[in-house]
């Protein structure tokens, strides 16, 4: 990015009186509003000094001139313009990414015979958000995952739904970028079709010791005849691409927890100084959900129960699926995912608690992620969620759906953010015009909702820009959905209530939202990343939502607003070339 020094001391606003004649010889006050972070004391200068004023400059931005209004509605033409009285003329900016738009949508996906959400579904080629192959005219989806890394490549293991997967047996997709998968035909870890306790294949998690690899997973039976309906279980490899059960060998729930039918999802950590495998198993006790912590030595013949190192302290959820713990510079932090809610996050000191109070991370369409670690970067894999019909209008709800991957950031005080991953977002390098005509847009909205055309929905795209509001009001990007204003698809950023939010139908059925502070008068920058029906929005440095947006490819995408006055500045609209 080209850097521009600053001419202006930084500070809220910058304002230079400068007195102008008039052509009937009056003099009066403008105010030069720089516009933008940064202010000093008003300067004054004689109208004989205008010609020679400098142009104002802010780093990293380009000026776009003069504006009547702080909307940037209202050009003024610093050549012909005629004061005519006190006025404050107010400078627009655009963010110097040091390219232009070249494009026109040509050579992007044709959606103009795909006039159902289902035959657009159908049509898409998912990359980065992998989707399974189509088996014959079944459409499988990815489930739980379980990632792995080692010598540059992310395994990611996940419970097939639907299509050749008996019993959400375990599949595998590879990738070295998180851009393009190499998918595996053939289950790693099949459900067993004679029946048995493995009859249905539960999440799990791989870990390599000593050369060779143990895949630890849920037994899950649902026989009358069984006394446990859930065990975990191991197989073992000497490579992670292939896998045997080893006979014999479980784990079943602790007599105090006075349950048998809630014990699942292990998470295994191996410690070469210690030669032990930690091993974490989400269950409940008394209607309650828990976290337990085992010991296995290496050679996996002693098992040592080692107690309860979390509890839910919401009180509503009976189970905290695909629970993951790991240390990211220097603080312990545990992940999980609460039935029928959201990816949550709780941090400690110390190994495996005790962890402060839980903080929810995205919405509820990003599920059962579990991080993966490359040395230099954290991500959560998981997957984001989708309807039982495209066609819906009232729930995103099924379950599986495409894989989803997002980088981890740890905050300087210590809490989690998720961002996207940087490969993917460079992807996006061919800048495309935009049907707004320029890069910045006023919306001034009382309680009908106000829209303007600002973007276009291709197959695979990336959103950026800058926004300030004046309001408590909503705002943000409306999708249309079939034509009719009333059935678009919000992704809403309310002041008023601290969240972004996915809703349907312009904003009356709400789908999925997550915690973000929005407050008045500040600027802030937002990147949106969508591929087929699937779409991250983040609220850079703070909050991402995982959406699914199923019918808007090939149609505008607009900002809108409601109860609000808002400005959008600096948007780009990036494809892959």
């Amino acid at each position: 990015m080209k850097k521009m020094k600053c001419a202006w001391p930084a500070a809220l606003w910058l304002s230079i009186v400068l007195l102008l004649t008039a052509c009937s010889g009056k003099e009066y006050t403008v105010t030069l509003d720089a516009n933008y972070p940064g202010a000093t004391e008003p300067t004054a200068v004689s109208s004989k000094a205008l010609d020679t004023a400098e142009t104002p400059l802010r780093e990293g931005y380009t000026f776009l001139g003069w504006f009547q209004d702080e909307g940037l509605t209202e050009p003024w033409d610093t050549a012909s313009g005629k004061v005519k009285g006190d006025m404050t003329l107010y400078a627009g900016w655009d963010k110097d990414t040091g390219d232009e738009a070249s494009a026109d949508g040509s050579g992007q996906k044709d959606f103009s015979s795909l006039t159902t959400p289902g035959s657009q579904e159908s049509a898409y080629e998912y990359e980065a958000f992998f989707r399974p192959a189509m088996d014959g005219v079944n459409q499988p989806y990815v489930g739980d995952t379980m990632p792995y890394y080692e010598d540059g490549t992310y395994y990611i293991y996940y419970l097939k739904e639907g299509g050749d997967s008996y019993n959400h047996s375990a599949y595998l997709a590879t990738t070295t970028d998180f851009l393009s998968y190499t998918e595996y035909d053939e289950p790693v870890l099949e459900a067993s079709r004679s029946g048995g306790q493995d009859s249905w294949i539960g999440t799990g998690s791989v870990v390599k010791v000593d050369g060779q690899y143990y895949f630890f997973y849920t037994g899950h039976t649902d026989s009358a005849a069984a006394e446990y309906k859930e065990k975990i279980m191991v197989a073992v490899g000497d490579e992670p691409t292939a896998f045997e059960k080893l006979e014999g060998w479980e784990i079943t729930p602790p007599d105090e927890l006075g349950q048998k039918n809630d014990f699942r999802d292990p998470q295994a950590y191996y410690d070469p100084d210690t030669d032990a495998i930690t091993l974490t198993v989400t269950a409940s006790q008394d209607g309650t959900a828990r976290i337990l912590k085992y010991t296995l030595s290496a050679d996996l013949e002693d098992v040592t129960y080692d107690g309860i190192i979390f509890t839910d302290p919401v009180g509503d959820f009976w189970n905290l699926e695909c629970s993951d713990t790991f240390c990211l510079d220097g603080t312990w932090y545990l992940t999980y995912s609460a039935q029928d809610d959201t990816l949550w996050y709780a941090a400690s000191d110390t190994p495996y608690g005790p962890y402060g109070e839980p903080t929810r991370l995205d919405g509820k369409l990003f599920y059962a992620a579990k991080h993966v670690e490359d040395g230099e970067n954290a991500y959560m894999v998981g997957w984001a969620r989708r309807s039982e019909s495209p066609s819906s209008t009232q729930d995103v709800a099924a379950w599986a759906g495409n894989l989803a991957v997002q980088k981890l950031v740890k905050n300087a005080d210590g809490s989690l953010s998720l961002a996207p991953v940087d490969a993917l977002a460079e992807s996006f390098t061919q800048r495309q015009a935009l049907p707004l005509g320029g890069t910045h847009a006023y919306l001034d909205a009382g309680a009908l909702f106000s829209y303007t055309d600002a973007f276009t929905c291709y197959e695979s795209f990336l959103l950026t820009g800058e926004f300030t509001c004046t309001g408590e009001g909503s705002f943000g990007l409306s999708f249309d959905y079939n034509g009719e204003e009333g059935k678009n698809k919000l992704i809403s950023l309310s002041p008023a209530d601290d969240a972004v939010s996915l809703a349907f139908n312009e904003g009356s059925t709400p789908i999925t939202s997550t915690a973000a502070e929005i407050e008045p008068d500040q600027t802030y920058s937002f990147t949106y990343i969508q591929e087929g029906s699937v779409g991250v929005f983040y609220l850079d440095g703070q909050a991402a939502l995982t959406v699914r947006l199923y019918g808007a490819s090939g149609k505008t995408i607009q900002l809108f607003a409601e109860n609000n006055a808002v400005l959008f500045t600096s948007l780009r609209e990036y494809t892959r070339p």
